[in-house]
């Protein structure tokens, strides 16, 4: 494989897991509506963020390891459409659990190819 595509299929899912972190804790921001207390809102804010603490824990697992960030992007999208089944309109799933899959896959196609190369320097 070319270097510019290798490039790109390593870097594209740690940029979107690092969009999707931005995204999710985008919802956290609501915590300041509601007319909570300083220390309240803080607190309140810190539970919101939670999911974005465990994918920036995957993304950062994943930096080293992509197969095993890959597996985990995908066991948090299907955790997320078990847990929210039913609350929500399918394109919510569609919105909130679809760029974890495609994170997922992208590690596992970049942990793939790394796997080629490394066959085709030891012509195996």
């Amino acid at each position: 494989m070319k270097r510019s595509k290798r490039s790109i299929l390593v870097w594209t899912p740690r940029i979107l897991g690092i969009v999707y972190a931005i995204f999710v804790s985008l919802f956290a921001l609501d915590v300041f509506s509601v007319g909570y207390g300083f220390w309240e809102a803080i607190g309140a804010l810190l539970i919101h963020l939670i999911p974005t603490g465990v994918v920036l824990a995957v993304l950062l697992i994943a930096w080293r390891w992509d197969w095993m960030g890959g597996i985990l992007f995908i066991i948090l999208g299907g955790l997320y459409l078990i847990l929210a089944w039913g609350g929500f309109p399918w394109s919510v799933f569609v919105i909130m659990s679809g760029p974890l899959f495609l994170i997922g896959l992208l590690f596992l196609l970049n942990w793939l190819d790394g796997k080629a190369i490394f066959r085709k320097r030891l012509h195996i």
